[in-house]
């Protein structure tokens, strides 16, 4: 079995590499690769420039010319694969939450699932944070989706509504008090948590103390709100994957 660990180290988001990587550039000449695997592989590069150029400049002043030179790919291409840069942005942050989303799925079953649901949350929170640590301009753009408009917020409540599934084993929770409102309202909470870290630099490059490492009291705060409403303790294992 794959740990929780070992899969998480296999995952690439959006931003984690630069389009401008040598061995990802595509040369001149007689090529190997059929067009449908070109086009995924300048498709990946303009991600990885859209949430790059996102990160550093804001969704506002993200410039699609801007997006281009940090891919390596030209604006023809760009509007080969996107509508334009609100459709860019959108894929990018959908394709990285969806990773993630699947990564904490994985952790939360490794660590105890229905057997052990604080331990369960634990772990997919833990793997959350280290993603989000280990890629910095992902963090950022999940903050900056906000700034996209109507779509924008769309997608941001398709992710929170996601994170339902990981409260089909937590207890009822207090009497007289709705269930789904209650679950939505824990997730709400989460996420501002998430957003202030951002905002504070605490997925940064560079941040003191080291982004992973400097979490694990974020760590607590954050399974200490998720179960503590369903009258559970929020236990001690497993940490956030180093």
């Amino acid at each position: 079995m794959t740990s929780v660990r070992g899969a998480e180290e296999e995952l690439v988001l959006p931003g984690a590499r630069t389009g401008r990587e040598p061995e990802r550039s595509l040369r001149p000449g007689p090529r190997r690769l059929t067009p449908e695997e070109v086009a995924s592989r300048q498709r990946e590069r303009l991600l990885d420039g859209v949430a790059r150029t996102v990160a550093a400049n804001g969704y506002t002043g993200a410039r699609i010319s801007d997006i281009c030179r940090a891919a390596g790919v030209t604006r023809p291409v760009f509007y080969e694969l996107f509508s334009g840069k609100e459709d860019a942005v959108l894929a990018a942050f959908r394709g990285g939450t969806e990773t993630v989303l699947r990564a904490m799925q994985r952790a939360y079953e490794e660590t105890g699932g229905a057997v052990d649901w604080p331990g369960a949350v634990r772990g997919g929170l833990g793997v959350l944070l280290g993603l989000l640590a280990r890629n910095p301009a992902f963090a950022t753009m999940v903050v900056e989706i906000e700034s996209v408009g109507p779509a924008g917020r769309r997608a941001r409540a398709e992710l929170l509504a996601s994170f339902r599934l990981f409260f089909a084993d937590a207890p009822a929770g207090p009497p007289g008090v709705p269930r789904g409102e209650l679950v939505d309202t824990v997730v709400g909470a989460v996420h501002a948590a998430l957003l202030r870290a951002v905002d504070e630099g605490r997925f940064g490059e560079g941040a003191e103390p080291a982004p992973v490492e400097g979490l694990g009291a974020l760590l607590d705060v954050l399974v200490h709100v998720v179960v503590a409403p369903f009258g559970w303790p929020c236990g001690t294992a497993p940490s956030i994957p180093e």
